[in-house]
């Protein structure tokens, strides 16, 4: 059986959102991006993103109740009765246990944590190359090296979360990007 609800996890840079996207193409559920969502309330300077952007130009996480709340109203949208794949969210074990009790709400549960495996040297020259040309100017090597130390002590904890529900994949994010489309691909049954 394909897994049909799923979260990519993984640091910053290990390529959540690429492959998300090419999941998503493969499966027909949506992505369901944090981070997009987030960029969009700060382009949009309401003031939670008013608030958001302080968080995020200092490399530090938005905190729960903010992202908690986007991803409660986005997961009930009808798109995601099939199936959604989770990028960014959660990042916390806070968060996890508030995902949890949203989907048992909804009546469902998360199928598979595909958690990307990259090591930090390679990621932080993957973010700053990827600050160039996107013009990002929340990556910098300093605010990377922040992401990076709150990725091991907020959101690391969340492989053991997972492994203990059973729902743990771990891939190898090195290489080709074909090519850990089709481990994530085996690892889910698709």
């Amino acid at each position: 059986m394909t897994a049909r609800r799923l979260l990519m996890l993984g640091p910053p840079g290990a390529g959540k959102g690429t492959q998300a996207l090419r999941l998503l193409k493969k499966l027909g559920v949506p992505q369901i991006s944090t981070g997009d969502m987030l960029r969009e309330a700060v382009a949009s300077d309401s003031p939670v993103g008013r608030e958001a952007r302080s968080y995020m130009e200092a490399g530090k996480l938005v905190p729960d109740e903010v992202v908690i709340g986007v991803a409660r109203e986005r997961l009930a949208q009808p798109d995601c009765a099939d199936g959604f794949i989770l990028d960014g969210f959660p990042r916390t074990v806070a968060q996890a246990e508030a995902l949890d009790e949203i989907l048992e709400e909804l009546g469902c549960a998360l199928e598979s944590c595909v958690a990307l495996d990259v090591d930090e040297d390679a990621l932080v020259e993957r973010l700053l190359r990827r600050a160039q040309i996107e013009g990002r100017s929340d990556d910098n090597e300093e605010t990377i090296r922040t992401r990076m130390q709150e990725y091991r002590s907020k959101t690391a904890p969340l492989i053991d979360h997972y492994r203990r529900a059973g729902v743990l994949v771990e891939v190898d994010g090195l290489g080709e990007i074909a090519e850990i489309s089709r481990r994530i691909e085996e690892a889910i049954g698709a």
